[in-house]
């Protein structure tokens, strides 16, 4: 008789190390475009100082991505580079770390619906999202050198 856990492991989305950093690459791109792109649409509501607002939520994204998410992305890619192949995709992240997605799709949307002036949303939003996409830049460098990167 086979044991549960070798019944229930036929099931499991089980992959490679290298596949761990495509999603965890995919992941930080495509929510960084979205916030952009976000952040983007919310600028057209704006009249005045669009270039202004783009320029600084740059420069704090790019500042928030080199102080904080870079060392979330380290930690992300050493996590990884741990893992046995045939771990589970979801794995990708901590459940601390997926708690805290949660958390912030929760911020999100009350963001979104907070009567913040579009300026200000714009702003959050591109800083955010600039700040996943310039960080997202280590772990495609980890995918495409594979787990020795670091």
């Amino acid at each position: 008789m086979k044991s549960r856990k070798t019944t229930i492991s036929r099931f499991k989305p089980g992959v490679a190390r290298r596949t761990h950093l495509l999603l965890a690459a995919m992941l930080w791109t495509g929510v960084g475009t979205l916030l952009l792109t976000k952040g983007a649409f919310r600028l057209t509501r704006v009249t005045d100082y669009q270039g202004a607002i783009v320029a600084a939520s740059l420069l704090a994204g790019t500042l928030k991505g080199y102080f904080v998410l870079d060392r979330s992305a380290r930690r992300t890619i050493n996590r990884i580079a741990g893992f046995n192949d045939n771990t589970c995709f979801g794995a990708v992240y901590s459940i601390k770390t997926w708690v805290l997605v949660v958390g912030m799709i929760a911020m999100g949307i009350a963001l979104r619906r907070s009567s913040l002036p579009p300026e200000l949303l714009s702003f959050i939003y591109i800083t955010i999202g600039w700040g996943l996409l310039f960080s997202s830049r280590l772990a495609w460098f980890a995918w495409r050198k594979g787990t020795d990167y670091v």
